[in-house]
């Protein structure tokens, strides 16, 4: 893998091909990820090379992953590329009888309000990259970019992204505030973005930092065919891991496993390889919850693809076909 370090879009940050999604890191979706772990994990990833950390105010209740990133950073902030998003929070329902739940919030007033918050988390003066985490429906697309610009002005953030977004909003958000990262997701079974969104990126000098490369663990090649996910696990939502399709899947997974040890790594290895080196891809962010899982996709650094596992992807992709996507409510 080409590890020299990807600028993001005319903005004077650069990162590098792999990056920590630190969402994980909250513990909401895994059970048993402890304060502790988080902080290792962030501490692991440093130490492997890994310093490209993406965050956001609403990963965890109460700003655990941020919290977690700062503890792990300690002195070293200078050596980090902190990504953080606003646009999101948590709350309850009206009549406080549920659990919490993610509001969409793209308001002037809040966004300021979670920038200097989640900036008193992470105990920095600034964000490396600064998303909006979604576009607000309720309003016009332009108030949030509005704001984000001014917060880039003022030098609370280096450089601005955009994710989970569409061509016609990517579109007017550049129209009102210098666009330098979007994020979408993106894997070997999930390349919607190739369609519109990536060639627009490209196009017009935006880059693309992708996330769920390793489709949430599906192609790491560790699951089981009679895998059950408990209700705690968000996996259980997605139709990619259940009957037919997660059947599918693992056939998928079966086809390309081969290559990887062919190269002589792991199938996270050459998963990870291959997304890094799509035409269009900037980063890649990989999740974790240990410092072992850290360690172990770090290992894609040094991963070579030649054109025989290139052609054998390829041909799996196409064999595998369509995939259901749709996350159940």
């Amino acid at each position: 893998m080409d590890v020299t370090p990807r600028r993001l879009g005319s903005a004077p940050v650069s990162v590098g091909p792999l990056g920590l999604g630190c969402w994980p890191l909250a513990g909401m979706t895994r059970e048993g990820v402890t304060r502790e772990a988080a902080v290792a994990t962030v501490r692991a990833a440093i130490d492997s090379g890994i310093t490209h950390l993406d965050t956001a105010y609403c990963y965890g209740e109460q700003g655990e992953s941020e919290r977690a990133i700062r503890e792990a950073v300690g002195g070293r902030r200078d050596a980090v590329v902190i990504a953080g998003k606003c646009g999101i929070h948590w709350e309850l329902d009206a009549t406080k009888s549920r659990p919490r739940k993610q509001v969409v919030d793209g308001r002037p007033a809040r966004i300021r309000a979670e920038v200097e918050e989640s900036l008193a988390r992470l105990d920095t003066d600034h964000l490396d990259l600064l998303y909006l985490h979604a576009p607000d429906p309720t309003i016009p697309i332009e108030e949030s970019a509005g704001e984000l610009n001014r917060v880039l002005d003022s030098g609370m953030a280096r450089a601005i992204g955009l994710s989970n977004a569409t061509v016609d909003q990517l579109a007017r958000f550049t129209a009102v505030c210098p666009l330098a990262a979007c994020q979408m997701h993106f894997n070997m079974l999930q390349r919607e973005i190739q369609k519109e969104i990536l060639p627009w990126c490209v196009a017009h000098g935006v880059s693309m930092v992708v996330y769920w490369p390793l489709m949430k663990g599906l192609l790491a090649g560790r699951m089981r065919r009679d895998q059950v996910f408990p209700t705690t696990d968000s996996r259980h939502k997605y139709p990619m891991f259940t009957g037919d399709e997660f059947a599918k899947n693992l056939a998928f997974v079966d086809a390309i496993r081969p290559e990887a040890t062919r190269l002589g790594g792991e199938l996270a290895d050459l998963v990870l390889a291959w997304t890094a080196e799509q035409p269009g891809i900037t980063s890649v962010l990989f999740g974790a919850t240990s410092p072992e899982q850290v360690q172990e996709n770090a290992r894609a650094l040094r991963c070579e693809l030649d054109d025989v596992a290139r052609a054998t992807i390829r041909a799996a992709i196409e064999a595998r076909g369509p995939v259901a996507n749709r996350r159940a409510v």
